[in-house]
């Protein structure tokens, strides 16, 4: 990990971690998506709090409709987050009702990204799937 002190927008230093993306994606692909992933199906429904084929589901529409979640390339042309990284930290935010930084050091991404992704991926479930799935609450339902 590379730590480089850069003056920000209002002179104030501040620090750029280099978190290594594209390796990050990989080991996250390899611990809990692939074929032969190192966490089997029930870890990964009680860390996401969803079965992986929802999961992915969700990955994929919001991927392919919501431009936040499509993967781009920096300003030096490195590939950004992939839509499996920022669906996989808005949701283990969301689980687990934690603060931003406490995942950084899995997912490794900055408190700012963190939040960044929780605010979209909020959006774009509720731009999704709101209409077959959201509806305001009735005087029935228990409170």
């Amino acid at each position: 990990m590379v730590i480089k002190k850069l003056k920000g927008r209002q002179g104030k230093k501040r620090v750029f971690i280099e978190r290594n993306r594209e390796e990050d994606h990989i080991r996250l692909w390899n611990d809990n998506f692939s074929e032969t992933s190192t966490y089997p199906e029930n870890l990964f429904r009680r860390r996401f709090r969803m079965n992986n084929p929802l999961f992915m589901c969700i990955v994929n529409r919001l991927s392919n409709e919501v431009h936040f979640f499509r993967q781009k390339k920096d300003g030096p042309g490195r590939l950004g987050l992939s839509a499996l990284q920022k669906c996989t930290i808005a949701i283990r935010v969301l689980a687990y009702g934690t603060a931003a930084d406490t995942v950084d050091e899995y997912l490794r991404l900055g408190e700012t990204t963190i939040r960044s992704c929780v605010d979209n991926f909020m959006e774009g479930i509720i731009y999704l799937f709101g209409d077959e799935y959201l509806r305001k609450p009735t005087p029935a339902d228990p409170t």
